[in-house]
């Protein structure tokens, strides 16, 4: 459904928006695309950005078709018309918005829109959303009924980094009602989702029966909780340095696990903070108390022989020795045997692992590797192999346990053969049989750990 109401005089005046015409006139871009649904709201700040007519020309309006809607096509070439009608660029994108399981409906759509909207942007590009003053006020909220922290009470920030670029919100200080009284005197015509009226959907619910009631009582609800946001976020600016500063001192850099000793070595109330920090540094959504209280309780003080596991967002916190680990489980479907190619200096031998010999001063004979048939299996249990400089064969587990490899790593740590023997464990041994110290070229083995989808995600942006 599209409307077109005639203008009416209104005491606001849309001040807000007036307001904004100057800010807009600051942004400085090549490229500034504009989140365009064809409702009230975009549909206002696309036509405030193309009222400019220095920015008119570096304008791209961009509809996102998220296929959940029959009138979706309908909808998307009433954007391209309105676009067409302004002068401006558009685009129409689509995306998969079925949510996963354990994902909501509007986390699903929100997600598809933002990963979709994130491949557009080069650097230094902009992406332009029309959240306002009473979305500001409904994010808050409902971070707030979820018993949020100081992060998620800070609501929506005004600006933030997305993909190469920057996503930024012009519309955030101003009410809804501002909004409405500029679509009406520019007599816009936009589109009416009727799932906007589903109060099964937590943020419609609020929108529609909850802040209408509370404004009765309260009509300025949407600065003042506004104003707190922002408080919120100042302090969260204060406390992010002090947690980045707890992190660093118990985190190992090169496998992002955490050291319990040092860990230990901190207040109750510190040692929350730095699992908080943690979990955000590794691409986490912050945890909820219960999970923090649960790390602290069932993993930091095990018995250092226990292996304690607890799961999060599909992955699994847990502790080996003095470290404690964030980890995804492997999807890996280990095979019984691979063959390394001859002539091939790499071997992919899981999905994101690729194992490599490069040149070494010593190690296994180049010659030997070269004209050996070579084969990687995986433990299957009671290898042995004999190392240089030690006497007698020594057993895998004993090795992995002098080591300090975790025991999930070491079923998926290839053993590599030449010609039928063990001549390597992983990156880790190479047996005494294939070592080599002679002025010979020589092969070492190393790994590497690759990330086969990206980091696409799309960020918490509510």
């Amino acid at each position: 459904m599209k409307n077109k109401p005639q203008p009416h005089n209104s005491d606001s005046c849309y001040v807000g928006v007036q307001k904004l015409t100057h800010n807009l006139r600051l942004l400085t871009s090549q490229n500034i695309y504009i989140a365009y649904s064809g409702g009230i709201d975009s549909h206002v700040l696309l036509h405030l950005c193309a009222s400019i007519n220095y920015l008119k020309d570096n304008i791209t309006a961009v509809y996102v078709n998220h296929g959940l809607q029959a009138e979706a096509e309908s909808w998307g070439k009433h954007c391209e018309q309105v676009c067409n009608n302004l002068g401006v660029k558009f685009r129409s994108l689509t995306a998969n918005a079925h949510a996963a399981p354990g994902e909501s409906p509007e986390e699903a759509a929100r997600n598809s829109r933002y990963a979709a909207l994130k491949q557009l942007l080069a650097i230094d590009d902009l992406l332009l959303v029309a959240q306002h003053a009473e979305d500001q006020l409904e994010t808050v909220l409902l971070q707030l009924f979820r018993g949020s922290g100081l992060k998620g009470l800070s609501g929506m920030p005004p600006s933030m980094a997305f993909g190469q670029g920057k996503l930024v919100r012009p519309l955030l200080d101003v009410s809804k009602n501002e909004i409405i009284d500029y679509a009406e005197a520019n007599q816009l015509e936009w589109i009416e989702d009727p799932s906007n009226q589903r109060t099964h959907f937590d943020r419609n619910f609020l929108r529609n029966d909850i802040i209408p009631l509370l404004k009765q009582r309260w009509p300025s609800l949407d600065k003042t909780v506004s104003r707190s946001a922002r408080h919120c976020a100042n302090a969260q600016s204060l406390i992010t340095p002090l947690a980045d500063g707890l992190l660093d001192a118990v985190l190992n850099l090169q496998n992002n696990t955490l050291n319990i000793d040092r860990l230990c070595s901190y207040s109750s109330v510190q040692q929350q903070l730095i699992i908080r920090q943690w979990l955000r540094y590794v691409n986490l959504k912050m945890p909820s108390e219960d999970f923090v209280q649960r790390v602290l309780a069932q993993v930091l003080i095990a018995r250092e022989d226990a292996d304690p596991i607890l799961s999060t967002q599909g992955y699994s916190i847990r502790r080996y020795r003095n470290s404690v680990y964030c980890l995804q489980p492997s999807q890996n479907q280990l095979k019984d045997t691979l063959i390394w190619p001859s002539g091939e200096l790499t071997l992919q031998v899981a999905d994101d692992v690729i194992y490599e010999v490069v040149a070494s001063l010593n190690g296994i004979s180049a010659e030997q590797w070269r004209n050996a048939k070579i084969t990687v299996k995986f433990r299957s249990g009671g290898e042995t192999i004999k190392l240089p400089g030690r006497s007698g064969h020594h057993s895998l587990k004993k090795l992995y346990q002098e080591a300090g490899i975790p025991p999930w790593e070491r079923a998926a740590m290839p053993l590599i053969y030449l010609d039928d023997k063990l001549a390597a464990v992983g990156e880790h041994w190479i047996s005494t049989e294939f070592y080599s110290e002679a002025k010979e070229p020589c092969f070492r083995i190393v790994h590497h750990k690759i990330n086969p989808k990206g980091n696409d995600d799309a960020p918490d942006v509510d």
